[in-house]
């Protein structure tokens, strides 16, 4: 079933507020003070995130893509596996729904984050922090080579991955082999000197996509439960030294909330928004997208 493209926005929208909601608030609930849940540990924040990939997924994969990451569109776009024309619209919906997403996770935290008392702990519910910044210059450099690096290679998987699940899933191939019997079929008409119109080869496409997609719903349920899962070990295995991040919309929105928003909110202890390093979480992961959608497409595509 296609969308119209209003609909697809405002599924970006929603969901990366749902990402927001169930990744930055597992972060709140560990790291804000008297949370039922403080201090009880990353795997906790992993699973926050890692839900927070898989239900979009699967509630809008089929509707939007599911990018809700500016990094996957731009990536996509450049690659020529997705419109131009669409990823301004695209990154929009992405970066107001993780505002509205984390706005939500203060409503909901408030009383908590009045009473926090580390400005880094309070931050990091919003956005990424390295673990090496100490605020001296040289420490601010550290993070800021460490977080790139950890950003990127972290991204490049993600990218890689995910198209891999979504693309590659076990009866893919349906398709691929539909396409080359009508393919073979045209050469077949062609040699015999018919002609058939390219509106007719697209509508045979068409209905061999709907005989197989029976076949196809449950390998690719399967790819969307896995996308949480791989975020779940990539938040697990790199997310020591910076979050990890892995989409701009995901940082730079509730940053940007970070900074407007009072201390009468967040407390007295708010601290300030790490502007300096808030460049590293955005293009780190447009770089991967872009590395990691090209090499994607030259070798399965």
């Amino acid at each position: 079933m296609d969308f119209a493209w209003a609909v697809k926005y405002a599924t970006e929208f929603l969901g990366t507020a749902i990402l927001i909601i169930l990744g930055n608030g597992a972060v709140a609930n560990v790291e804000l003070k008297g949370t039922k849940g403080h201090q009880s540990g990353w795997l906790v924040i992993a699973v926050g995130y890692g839900m927070g990939v898989m239900i979009p997924a699967l509630m809008f994969g089929n509707v939007s893509g599911n990018h809700i990451n500016p990094a996957f569109t731009l990536g996509l776009a450049v690659s020529g596996l997705f419109p131009w024309s669409q990823v301004a619209q695209y990154i929009i919906a992405q970066v107001l729904g993780a505002i509205f997403g984390q706005a939500l996770v203060v409503a909901t935290h408030r009383p908590y984050y009045l009473k926090t008392e580390n400005p880094n702990n309070i931050l990091g519910t919003f956005s990424t922090i390295s673990s090496i910044d100490h605020g001296t210059k040289e420490s601010r450099y550290a993070a800021t080579v460490n977080g790139f690096i950890n950003e990127f290679i972290g991204s490049f998987v993600l990218f890689f991955a995910a198209l891999g699940l979504t693309k590659n899933f076990f009866g893919a191939e349906l398709v691929t082999k539909a396409q080359a019997l009508i393919n073979e079929q045209v050469a077949q008409a062609t040699a015999q000197g018919q002609t058939i119109p390219q509106e007719q080869v697209a509508t045979y496409l068409e209905q061999a996509k709907t005989q197989v997609a029976p076949f196809l719903s449950p390998g690719l349920g399967i790819a969307h439960l896995a996308l949480g899962f791989l975020v779940m070990a990539l938040v697990t295995s790199l997310g020591g030294p910076s979050g990890p991040g892995l989409n701009p919309a995901r940082d730079f929105g509730p940053r940007l909330l970070h900074a407007v928003l009072p201390k009468s909110i967040l407390g007295e202890h708010k601290g300030d928004s790490k502007w300096w390093y808030a460049w590293v979480p955005v293009v780190a992961p447009i770089a991967a997208a872009i590395a990691a959608v090209a090499l994607f497409k030259l070798l399965y595509l």
